[in-house]
């Protein structure tokens, strides 16, 4: 009886396995909202990094976090590192940028675990305001894919990217 247990569990688990080999191999979260300010002034608060982390939300949620940032704090080769118990180790970089409409930056997460991924952040005016939309999109590896088998990063993310979308909103909309 025992052994036909075993036997069941380890099916299980490979079935599980097989699962998570099978899901892809890249994901892409993104979220998006309209603002009422014009694209340079959405622009500027992302493209400067002291700016960005006015409304970033992972900054907001630890008042502990120790940031640093490097020589350059806006446009390409801008450089912001964070050391946080709340939301780990990273940095992130500025790779590119569209002025008024495109700001591209590369992720590189070190704790609670290694991820290299990009941010992208598309402005596009809209009537009398500022379309926003912020994707995050990289690599998907099999420890990541059977994570997601029981958790969404969508969900989980993408709540983050909400709350930030709608922390620049107000910044801007108040103004």
């Amino acid at each position: 009886m025992l052994s036909l247990i075993l036997l069941a569990l380890a099916i299980a688990l490979l079935l599980l396995l097989i699962h998570a080999a099978r899901r892809p191999d890249t994901f892409r979260i993104e979220r998006s909202t309209r603002i009422q300010a014009a694209p340079e002034r959405v622009f500027a608060l992302i493209n400067d990094l002291h700016g960005f982390n006015s409304w970033n939300p992972f900054e907001k949620k630890d008042p502990a976090i120790k940031g640093e940032y490097g020589a350059i704090t806006s446009g390409p080769g801008a450089v912001y590192a964070w050391e946080s118990q709340k939301v780990g180790v990273g940095r992130m970089t500025i790779v590119d940028t569209v002025p008024e409409s495109r700001v591209i930056m590369k992720l590189d997460f070190f704790k609670p675990f290694v991820a290299n991924n990009m941010a992208e952040f598309n402005l596009r005016a809209d009537r009398d305001g500022t379309q926003v939309s912020w994707a995050m999109h990289g690599p998907t590896p099999f420890i990541s894919k059977l994570m997601q088998v029981f958790f969404s990063m969508d969900k989980m993310v993408g709540k983050d990217f909400d709350d930030g979308l709608a922390n620049l909103k107000t910044l801007l909309e108040r103004h």
